[in-house]
């Protein structure tokens, strides 16, 4: 439970901010629909998802991968039942902070909202994420350390993680970094196991580039997210290991 608690505190510690660090929004941005109105817009195009805290109960990570270009992070809320309409979506104060070394990004917020957006700038164009369904009391986020380590093949650990509930659950997320938390690969999976670094079930992958090899008896951290086809992330499992 000590490891578990270490990744925790490295991977999720976040720094404190004042109000005066959230950036000023002019009238038309506070809502959705009047924002992207006259404006080039994608729906849909931003990888984010959401989880109660592991901490603090009624808290939320809303976790969110930028693009290269990437600026202008907002993030909006809605009480509406569509999640796609987007004139229900008010403009949320919060500050974007850097979660896994800044590869990822993530607001927390405390919210009895439906729905969540993120929303980014890239060049002209105005980048909004598939809708987030909040669950954050109806079914929290449940975190664990329920990872299977094979290391029998050197440098190549194979991950092997239980999964809840199949009815619940869309895709998976998985995260190698350092021990100190730096990015080393993030990849999306179908199948409910991974092997550091082959691609044969990777069906989306956000490492930058060909990830260095595992140094053998340097100590990894692993993580794994279980996401609903609504992006609300159902169980985070995690483990420390030290590669063979």
């Amino acid at each position: 439970m000590k490891k578990i608690a270490y990744i925790i505190l490295v991977l999720f510690m976040v720094s404190c901010y004042s109000d005066d660090n959230v950036p000023l929004v002019a009238d038309e941005e506070a809502i959705l629909s009047t924002f992207i109105a006259n404006k080039k817009f994608i729906k849909d195009n931003v990888i984010a998802c959401a989880a109660s805290d592991e901490v603090s109960a009624g808290l939320i990570n809303v976790y969110f991968y930028p693009e290269a270009g990437a600026k202008d992070f907002k993030l909006y809320q809605s009480d509406g039942t569509d999640g796609n309409d987007f004139s229900k979506y008010q403009f949320v104060k919060a500050v974007a902070q850097p979660f896994i070394d800044g590869t990822l990004q993530q607001f927390k917020v405390r919210s009895k909202v439906n729905w969540f957006v993120v929303v980014y700038m890239v060049d002209d164009t105005v980048k909004i994420s598939t809708p987030i369904r909040s669950k954050v009391f109806s079914q929290p986020t449940v975190w664990n350390n329920a990872v299977t380590i094979n290391q029998e093949q050197m440098e190549m650990p194979q991950f092997n993680w239980p999964i809840a509930d199949e009815s619940l659950n869309a895709i998976f997320f998985q995260v190698v970094t350092t021990q100190n938390s730096e990015f080393l690969s993030g990849t999306y999976t179908h199948e409910n196991k991974f092997q550091y670094y082959k691609l044969n079930n990777v069906v989306l992958n956000v490492t930058n580039g060909t990830p260095p090899n595992l140094v053998s008896n340097n100590t990894y951290n692993f993580i794994v997210m279980d996401v609903s086809l609504d992006n609300w992330v159902n169980t985070v499992s995690s483990s420390s290991f030290v590669a063979n």
